[in-house]
């Protein structure tokens, strides 16, 4: 029986598909996994029977990957099961950018009352909230991953020409994009050539404040910024400065903040991008379909902190070992175990993970005492 602790709500149609071999929910002790949407788990202690951690959605900001990886915690993400939702949100955050809809819809509410008035009021007010067409302008995408194809492709449909910049395009995803959409050689060549611009990459600290004052003074007049990632990607300070001088037409983010809240020029919406029935279903199925092939058959897949290692069991046991990555540390583990079979084995960064099928589990002490090793668990 494995035991897993949900954080926040978790769609059923995730936790339902694990079967009565796991004990789930909110308060269950001693968990081998957790499900997670947004809490935050940095000021959370991590248990010692803990081995997973699956992410209902993409970002992991919330979760503290390094110290997990440490311990021997995999921490998963659900990259694409979000990506349809928050992708019809941003078209929707495009349109909304360009034609002043909210405004006006402020607006007509002030009319209430008025009665047989208000049709002549509101034909005499409505040429305060005229905005031009997307079609024909060139919308700029940074980030080209499973988010930002969409958009792109999307774009292209709605009459648009669409740059984009990606330093990690991969093959799969680079034939995913629309013919039309130009991939450029650079992020400043996108954002500065742009008349409208998104944005779909994680946080870091190399993208912390990519839209910043000297960014947006390389843009084109009139701009219009879209933030459907992460807070922190645009510096709120520079963008509303922006916004008072005209440079900058139009703000959207949906990353409510206080410095940004009922601001002139800025569209504020309370994290809505994933918030569907559909991108819930999604990412817990596919969360909920990861823990369980690591904790039954010790695969990872989408982790976002140890590397991808999937191999069909072919012994009685098999060892999961996950270790700081070295040059001997694999030809280590491999000797340590007696009567081996076979062995998958990759690093990502500072972390390996090795699973090594064997006719028996006599060598899980050797194994353990290999240097670098950080935790062995074994699958019978």
């Amino acid at each position: 029986m494995y035991n897993i602790l949900t954080l926040n709500k978790i769609s059923p149609n995730g936790t339902d598909r694990m079967g009565e071999n796991y004990n789930i929910g909110d308060d269950v002790k001693d968990p081998a996994a957790v499900l997670v949407r947004s809490a935050s788990m940095h000021e959370m202690e991590m248990p010692e029977s803990l081995l997973a951690i699956a992410r209902c959605g993409a970002g992991t900001n919330n979760i503290p990957k390094e110290a997990c990886a440490d311990k021997g915690i995999v921490v998963f993400n659900t990259p694409g099961a979000n990506a349809n939702a928050v992708k019809e949100l941003v078209i929707a955050g495009l349109l909304l950018s360009s034609r002043k809809v909210v405004e006006g819809i402020d607006w007509a509410k002030t009319l209430k009352g008025n009665g047989d008035s208000v049709g002549k009021m509101a034909e005499k007010g409505k040429g305060q909230f005229v905005g031009p067409e997307i079609m024909g302008k060139t919308l700029g995408v940074v980030g080209l991953g499973a988010i930002g194809i969409l958009v792109a492709n999307a774009a292209v449909a709605l009459g648009m020409k669409v740059i984009g910049y990606d330093p990690f395009l991969s093959v799969d995803n680079a034939l995913k994009l629309n013919p039309s959409v130009k991939v450029m050689k650079t992020q400043e060549e996108v954002m500065t050539s742009c008349d409208y611009l998104t944005i779909h990459v994680p946080l870091m600290d190399s993208t912390k404040d990519m839209v910043d004052a000297d960014m947006i003074a390389k843009m084109k007049d009139g701009v219009r910024i879209l933030n459907f990632s992460r807070d922190g990607l645009v510096n709120s300070t520079a963008v509303l400065e922006a916004i008072k001088t005209g440079k900058v037409a139009k703000y959207v983010t949906d990353f409510a903040t206080d410095d940004v809240l009922a601001e002139e020029g800025v569209i504020c919406m309370p994290h809505l991008g994933a918030s569907t029935p559909e991108s819930e279903d999604n990412c817990a199925i596919m969360a909920a379909d990861q823990v369980m092939d690591y904790l039954e058959n010790g695969n990872i897949v989408n982790s976002v902190n140890y590397p991808a290692v999937s191999m069909a069991k072919s012994g009685a046991v098999r060892y999961c070992v996950m270790f700081k990555a070295s040059d001997d540390a694999v030809k280590n583990i491999t000797a340590a175990v007696s009567g081996m079979i076979a062995v998958e084995a990759k690093t990502r960064g500072n972390y390996g993970y090795a699973v090594v099928d064997a006719n028996d589990d006599s060598s899980v002490a050797a194994v353990e005492a290999v240097a670098d090793v950080i935790k062995v668990r074994v699958i019978k």
